[in-house]
């Protein structure tokens, strides 16, 4: 679906369905489709039970008129409207427009001139018509909303709306694609694919470079499958002297059965999505890659299948990580934060002044913040607080968890190695945290992403739908723009 700024007088359009967004209680902007149109509107208005509230859709249909059609899109309280309150109301809409088979509409919006609202209108409006349907052979069945031009909206914005959209629709679609399509392998492909044509270096270590390099951890975990693991490492570099260096790492398990501590079946269905985080790494560098701040970025994935075999790892065994510390394993299901041992000692080599990591890593992140909000963790507040801030830009909700519990620290520290891969049911995502520490060096800023919740849907809300969501690529592609002035 295309989005763009539309200038001018809304008459001269040449679309004959309109959508018009207000908020409770505020129809000023209906005089925005002209006189004629905008007193038949408020007319009909008066006989429907249409209040302006957050996720109302009305359709009002004006045989004759400049506009045939009208949708009002509701908003909610004017004092409680933020960027993502134009994004969830657009991603709203065009699932509306696609059930009416509408293809073209123009949307006017109370306060579309600031760059914000221009910005999160296109990302709601691609995020919302988003659909995943490659393995459906009837294709007929579907339909798509072509066009939505943006009354007065900010080209510039809407251009990078679309843009950081875009890359999430990306991220969804390898996300949803199930283990037998995506494996550690064929993930490596499309990272190179992606790098060939955005201009990115890419390096793809197969299983025996992975040993020659120490990352045993990485390796122990994938080598129970029939697939080996392998290790990405996509790199852009910007045209000058580069203003910061960030790396951002993903856990990129392909599937997750639980290996040898199997997982029930109602917990192995959707393992797919273990990949989420290492998926998004790849939707970051697609945007980076196109808006090309001034900062050197570095995408790190340790992809893997856990698989139970005569070869998969152990409870029990201990295993030598790249940064040389050895990790004792209490359970095959905590594999995740075992691969980011690994893919975190490495982006430390590359020395970087920050490091984002983002992984489905634990349950334990989901019990304590539910199924739509993000476990935050930080070695650096400062640095936690900028990802916070700009999450409440983007819609992408986090919460900061406690990393200070030094009695919780000693549950990963009881065995006879360094560090054991868990420390425990009770606060679970907490000493996971403390886990991927242990391989981050100092001085280098570090925030954790826990993203097991978000990263997958059970249900359509907002301009999300069910699968496979994308988090997190729009809050750390923009926090990575904001180091070079916002882009």
């Amino acid at each position: 679906m295309k989005v763009r700024a539309f200038e001018g007088d809304i008459r001269s359009s040449d679309t004959r369905v309109s959508a018009v967004m207000v908020f409770e209680g505020d129809t000023k902007t209906v005089s925005r489709l002209g006189r004629g149109v905008a007193s038949r509107v408020r007319r009909i208005l008066e006989t429907l039970d249409f209040k302006g509230k957050e996720g109302q859709i009305e359709r009002i249909t004006l045989p004759g008129q400049r506009f045939e059609v009208v949708y009002l899109v509701g908003l909610g309280d004017r004092k409680k409207a933020d960027p993502d309150t134009f994004r969830r109301s657009a991603g709203l809409l065009v699932k509306r427009l696609k059930k009416d088979k509408v293809e073209r509409a123009v949307l006017v919006s109370p306060r579309v001139e600031n760059p914000l609202v221009s910005q999160a209108l296109a990302e709601g409006l691609i995020l919302g018509s988003y659909s995943f349907d490659r393995y459906r052979s009837r294709k007929e069945e579907s339909f798509e909303v072509k066009e939505v031009e943006v009354l007065g909206g900010v080209e510039e914005a809407v251009r990078k709306g679309t843009i950081l959209a875009e890359a999430q629709n990306y991220v969804r679609d390898l996300v949803n694609e199930p283990g037998n399509v995506i494996n550690p392998v064929t993930l490596a492909e499309e990272a190179q694919r992606l790098a060939g044509e955005l201009g990115l270096e890419c390096r793809i270590y197969d299983e025996k470079e992975i040993q020659e390099m120490g990352m045993l951890a990485l390796w122990s975990v994938g080598k129970g499958s029939a697939t080996p693991p392998r290790f990405i490492h996509l790199t852009y570099k910007p045209g000058g002297r580069p203003g910061d260096r960030i790396a951002v790492v993903g856990k990129g398990l392909t599937f997750d059965s639980g290996g040898l501590n199997i997982k029930p079946d109602s917990y192995m269905r959707t393992m797919k999505m273990d990949k989420s985080g290492a998926c998004a790494v790849l939707g970051i560098m697609r945007v980076v890659a196109t808006l090309k701040p001034n900062v050197e970025v570095h995408g790190i994935i340790g992809a893997a299948e856990n698989m139970p075999s005569g070869s998969a790892y152990r409870p029990d065994d201990i295993i030598r990580a790249k940064n040389g510390k050895y990790i004792e394993i209490d359970n095959t299901d905590a594999e995740g934060r075992v691969t980011l041992a690994d893919a975190l000692s490495y982006a430390c080599e590359l020395k970087p002044s920050r490091i984002i990591d983002l992984a489905t890593l634990t349950g334990a992140c989901m019990v304590a913040l539910g199924e739509y909000t993000a476990g935050l963790f930080t070695n650096d507040p400062e640095f936690g607080e900028e990802i916070k801030k700009i999450a409440r830009r983007t819609g992408e909700r986090v919460w900061e968890l406690p990393m200070d519990d030094e009695q919780l620290r000693k549950k990963i520290k009881k065995g006879p190695a360094d560090v054991v891969n868990s420390g425990g049911r009770y606060g679970g995502a907490i000493t996971a945290a403390m886990f991927l520490e242990e391989f981050v060096e100092d001085g280098i800023k570090w925030v954790h992403l826990d993203i097991a919740g978000p990263a997958w849907a059970r249900e359509d809300y907002g301009y999300h739908h069910k699968g496979g969501t994308g988090f997190g690529v729009r809050t750390c592609a923009e926090y990575i723009l904001s180091l070079d002035g916002g882009r």
